[in-house]
C-alpha cells in the first residue's frame, strides 16, 4: 500500500513539474480556445440573427452566396417580400427576439425578366406563408438578387428562376451582382439559358408561334403603303 501511494505521489509530482514547464504553452492554448469560442459564438449569432433589411445582411454572406430560409408574404412587381427565418438555437434565439426589429426582405429572381403571365403563375403556384430558400447572388440597394428554391415533396426542390423560363413565362437577362467573368456567373447563366431554350423549342408561353392570319395582318399593318395611306386619311380628315 505504501508503494502504491509513493508511486501515485511521484506521478503527481511529475505532472506538476510538466505543467510548470509548459505553463506558457497551456496559457496559449487556453487563449486560442477562448478566441475560437468567441468566433464560433459570433458566427452563430449572425446565423441566428433575423435580417429585416437587405442592408443588414453581412457582405460576406453575399460574396459567399449563403443560402437563407424565409416565409413568403407577398408577390409584387418588384419581387417577393419574404420574412427571414434564421437558424433557431433555443436560449440564444429567445434572447435575440427581444430586440429584433420587424421587416421583410425584397427578393428578386436573379437572371429573369418576368412576363405578366409569369407574375400570375407565381401567384397561383406559391402559397401565402410558404417556406422558401433563397441563395444570395447579389444586392442592389434594398433588393436581393437570388436563386429561389421551393420544396416539392420530401426530397425534391424546384428552382423558380429556371421553372419560370422553362414555362416560357419570362426572359433570361444578365445576373446582377455576380462578376460577369466569374465561373459561378456563367454556370448559372447557362442553366437559365437552357431552361429558356426548352420553352422556345416547345413554343411555350411567350414563345408561342402566332397564327398565319395574325402574321399576315401584322405584315400588312406595318407595310409602307398602308402607313402612307393612313397618313393621307389623317391629313384629309384634318383638312
Amino acid at each position: 500500500m505504501a508503494e502504491r501511494r509513493s508511486g501515485a505521489a511521484e506521478g503527481l509530482a511529475r505532472l506538476s513539474e510538466w505543467v510548470d514547464a509548459h505553463l506558457s504553452l497551456l496559457r496559449s492554448l487556453s487563449a486560442g480556445m477562448a478566441v475560437a469560442g468567441v468566433l464560433v459564438l459570433a458566427r452563430s449569432v449572425r446565423m441566428t440573427t433575423k435580417f429585416t433589411s437587405a442592408l443588414d445582411i453581412p457582405v460576406e454572406f453575399v460574396t459567399k452566396n449563403v443560402k437563407l430560409r424565409g416565409k413568403l408574404h407577398h408577390i409584387t412587381e418588384k419581387g417577393l417580400e419574404v420574412e427571414h427565418i434564421p437558424i433557431s438555437i433555443p436560449l440564444l434565439t429567445s434572447i435575440q427576439r427581444r430586440w429584433q426589429s420587424k421587416g421583410l426582405l425584397l427578393v428578386r429572381l436573379a437572371g429573369v425578366e418576368l412576363a405578366p403571365s409569369g407574375m400570375a403563375w407565381l401567384q397561383q403556384e406559391l402559397k401565402p406563408k410558404q417556406m422558401i430558400w433563397f441563395q444570395l447572388l447579389g444586392r442592389e440597394e434594398l433588393a436581393l438578387e437570388c436563386l429561389v428554391l421551393v420544396t416539392k415533396g420530401r426530397f425534391l426542390s424546384m428552382c423558380l428562376n429556371e421553372e419560370i423560363l422553362r414555362q416560357g413565362l419570362g426572359r433570361t437577362v444578365p445576373i446582377e451582382g455576380l462578376p460577369h467573368d466569374s465561373h459561378l456567373y456563367w454556370k448559372l447563366h447557362r442553366r437559365l439559358l437552357r431552361a429558356e431554350f426548352k420553352a422556345l423549342k416547345k413554343h411555350k408561353g411567350i414563345w408561342q408561334e402566332e397564327s398565319y392570319s395574325e402574321r399576315i395582318r401584322e405584315r400588312i399593318s406595318s407595310s409602307k403603303a398602308v402607313q402612307t395611306l393612313k397618313q393621307f386619311v389623317s391629313w384629309f380628315r384634318s383638312s
